[in-house]
């Protein structure tokens, strides 16, 4: 007789309460990261504003990002925790502990060579990512990327271990470990800014990432070290696990590559529209990650060493992927669409609360406002869509998200310049206003990458996806309390950045949820249950 497939570990509680647990952990993880991270934005911004210095480290953080990205933490979640995940659960962890150390020392090699050679080839990377950069402000950008690559290598150690952790479910210590990499900024920052010119306080904080880098592998090695018992280095390309971990790393590699392509086509669209355009962009990513994260990558995260770990026939294995897969889609969307409804109507609130400041004025709150905006019209799409990538990867497909990606980011790149370039031109505003194209048309390509992700999973286990009935009054939800946020904006009138920010979100949030719990949706009651479980220490 068929049963619901769970894993080998399964205790008393229920597949779907462990997850939600799981994905509260990963969520405060990265709260807490992701508020270091607004937080060393915010001191950048404010030393820095949208000068030359600015552009020049945001796009020097990018070219070594590339290699972090490629070699971090998605590519090595989609093919070293489902294999990794599948042997502890069978009771293979001796076998386990093996994968995990061959890929430690295959990743090392890789990011050593790739670190170097990054190192020396620095100003052709410069004239390819940022074509748009001459005289002193071309130099430093060259100095800061020599700076930062070698932190960015061992970023992606510090991957591995997430990958590990992960795999354990010890969700907290390896999304929060972030927290000293952005600390080591923040110091860095507040002890020379106002003291140095510019460009010498951007190469500080640069050598102080290389330190957080560090700091942020060394303190989860210890937790590492003590699950994988007795680990020895080891080089080994020839065991039938090892394999498949490299077979499925290297289409998510090339995924996440065409991805990161289209990031750094982005990155010259906007060094070619004028000074702050491209820092602008940074910031406004910074807002725009932390709903990503906190609710898209969080829920992901937390399913995909469950999935992973699930094992019976194929309509077991459907049904199960089914209801895990609805249940991430439910808690995403409760969270992600009042986030894209604040993006959209109080962008310049929170744009200002975090980053106004010093040389950073209220009318670059408006500017990050507008980028703001075109970031929301994908934003529900990217989030939903990480949960149907971990869903393949799950399976052991990471093909078929690779064709999607590419599928999104020749889209997002052919829309991009059409919306960042000419289009201004066309209506007749400042170029620099083109940024916000360039986010909206991404976007819109997120929109066709989620529908091909939902269309051909669903022909493989099932049908998945939220009811229109839910998503409609959700929407209404955001729209009642974007109404009641708006009203006491214009009430309140003109006050400091961060009163301001509390006077208006406060209410939007209480609105929101009392107008969700009115329509009866569910969510309401499980997301205060987790807050409150929090709060109180996690007890149940």
């Amino acid at each position: 007789m068929s049963g619901s497939p769970r894993p080998a570990d399964a205790g008393a509680p229920a597949p779907r309460e462990r997850s939600g647990r799981a994905a509260t952990l990963v969520a405060t993880g990265i709260l807490l990261s992701r508020l270091a991270g607004l937080v060393r934005q915010h001191f950048l911004a404010r030393y820095l504003g949208l000068s030359d210095a600015a552009d020049a480290f945001n796009a020097a953080f990018r070219i070594p990002n590339f290699l972090q990205n490629l070699f971090g933490e998605g590519v090595l979640s989609a093919s070293f925790i489902p294999v990794y995940a599948r042997l502890r659960a069978s009771g293979e962890k001796d076998e386990a502990g093996k994968v995990a150390s061959a890929v430690l020392s295959l990743l090392a090699v890789a990011t050593s060579l790739l670190v170097l050679l990054g190192v020396v080839l620095t100003p052709i990377l410069i004239a390819l990512i940022a074509p748009g950069f001459h005289g002193a402000k071309r130099e430093l950008t060259i100095t800061l990327v020599r700076i930062l690559f070698p932190g960015a290598g061992l970023l992606v150690l510090s991957a591995w271990c997430l990958g590990v952790l992960n795999s354990h479910r010890r969700f907290l210590i390896s999304y929060s470990a972030p927290i000293v990499w952005n600390i080591a900024i923040i110091a860095a920052l507040i002890w020379r800014g106002g003291r140095v010119s510019e460009f010498d306080l951007a190469i500080v904080a640069a050598w102080a990432s290389v330190v957080g880098s560090a700091a942020q592998l060394l303190v989860q090695v210890p937790t590492v070290m003590m699950l994988l018992e007795h680990f020895r280095p080891r080089w080994d390309t020839i065991s039938a696990n090892v394999r498949t971990v490299v077979a499925n790393f290297l289409p998510v590699f090339v995924g996440r590559g065409v991805v990161q392509i289209s990031g750094y086509i982005d990155a010259v669209i906007a060094s070619l529209l004028g000074t702050g355009a491209l820092a602008a962009l940074t910031n406004a990513q910074a807002l725009y990650m932390l709903p990503v994260s906190l609710f898209g990558m969080s829920v992901s995260a937390a399913e995909l060493p469950a999935m992973s770990s699930a094992v019976g026939d194929s309509a077991d294995v459907a049904e199960y992927l089914r209801s895990r897969l609805d249940g991430g889609l439910r808690r995403i969307a409760f969270l992600v669409i009042p986030s894209a409804m604040a993006f959209l109507a109080l962008g310049d609130v929170l744009a200002g609360a975090l980053f106004k400041s010093g040389r950073f004025t209220q009318a670059d709150s408006v500017y990050v406002w507008s980028i703001l905006a075109g970031s929301a019209v994908g934003l529900l799409a990217s989030t939903l869509g990480r949960l149907y990538a971990s869903t393949y990867y799950a399976l052991r497909d990471t093909r078929t998200p690779l064709r999607y990606a590419i599928v999104r980011v020749v889209l997002t790149s052919g829309l991009g310049y059409l919306f960042a370039i000419p289009l201004p031109r066309l209506i007749g505003i400042d170029a620099h206003w083109g940024v916000a194209g360039l986010t909206a048309s991404a976007g819109i390509a997120g929109w066709v990458e989620f529908a091909l992700l939902r269309r051909t999973l669903n022909e493989r286990i099932g049908r998945t996806g939220l009811p229109a009935s839910l998503v409609v009054r959700l929407w209404l939800g955001a729209a009642a309390a974007a109404a009641v946020a708006w009203g006491v904006k214009v009430l309140v009138g003109p006050r400091s950045a961060i009163l301001l920010a509390v006077l208006v979100v406060v209410p939007y949030g209480l609105v929101y949820f009392g107008v969700t719990a009115a329509l009866g949706i569910p969510e309401v009651g499980s997301v205060l249950g987790r807050v409150m479980r929090v709060r109180g220490g996690g007890k149940r």
